[in-house]
């Protein structure tokens, strides 16, 4: 079970029972976050990042992520993020003149030094969390102000925060055969491939000759088999991971696609 006590741009996120598997796979804002507790485990096609209590980290807006927060040592999962959207770095920007030098082309996600000016704006935070409604908007604006100042401690980080532009047009046809067992919008497939959803769907039809919703459940399906009959894998371990919502709908289409359940395939 997952709970979020949240005032906008500041959100303590607690995960309560077993792993929690996040569903949130587009990063809409830079986010700032401590995990306070537990184990996060976030998935790229390239690999696992292992995040542990204690870590600080920096990700990037615009970006695809899965994660499965765990507990740990009896602990649950629990995290504050805060979020820095770029309306209000564009504020801090036009007030205080600071811009970027040039297009970031850096690391995504940043892990930080949890100092001790770190792990005191983060504790100050805490009061806030049992008495939520003393975060008044213009304290939230205050705080959130104030973790721009801690980062900007770090001059490699100003083209990171301040860096305004959109992603460009890329490969359509590469990014998609990487990343469509995320399960997000078309919408935000469009934005980050640099495309309206318009220009989106004509170019996806063009390179797969099929619907963007065809291509993307058959591509799923497809490596869903893959992973349970070449890997071993259990329905109920790839269903998400593979990007459906539901296992009632995995195991409808599965048998559909195939003429068998994933229950069935597994047992063989």
């Amino acid at each position: 079970m997952q709970k979020e006590q949240t005032n906008r741009n500041i959100i303590l996120q607690a995960c309560e029972g077993e792993n929690y598997f996040g569903h949130t796979q587009f990063v809409h804002e830079h986010v700032l976050g401590l995990i306070t507790s537990g184990v996060a485990e976030h998935y790229t096609p390239d690999g696992v990042t292992i995040y542990s209590e204690g870590t600080l980290c920096l990700f990037r807006r615009t970006q695809l992520m899965k994660t499965i927060k765990k507990p740990a040592e009896g602990k649950p999962f629990t995290t504050i993020n805060i979020f820095l959207s770029q309306e209000i770095l564009k504020r801090y920007s036009l007030e205080h003149q600071v811009k970027a030098d040039r297009v970031y082309l850096g690391e995504s996600n940043v892990i930080l030094e949890n100092d001790a000016f770190m792990k005191g704006y983060f504790n100050s935070l805490l009061p806030y969390f049992a008495q939520p409604e003393k975060l008044t908007p213009t304290l939230e604006y205050a705080k959130t102000i104030e973790a721009i100042e801690l980062l900007l401690r770090n001059p490699a980080l100003k083209n990171y925060l301040f860096d305004f532009s959109e992603p460009h047009k890329i490969d359509l046809e590469a990014y998609m055969n990487r990343y469509f067992s995320y399960n997000i919008p078309l919408a935000q497939f469009a934005k980050l491939t640099g495309r309206s959803l318009s220009s989106f769907k004509r170019d996806f039809d063009k390179i797969f000759r099929s619907t963007p919703e065809k291509w993307l459940q058959k591509q799923r399906l497809e490596h869903a088999h893959f992973l349970m009959k070449q890997k071993n894998k259990r329905p109920s371990e790839i269903y998400l991971e593979v990007g459906f919502e539901s296992f009632s709908h995995f195991s409808h289409a599965f048998k559909k696609q195939f003429g068998i359940t994933p229950t069935e395939l597994h047992n063989k």
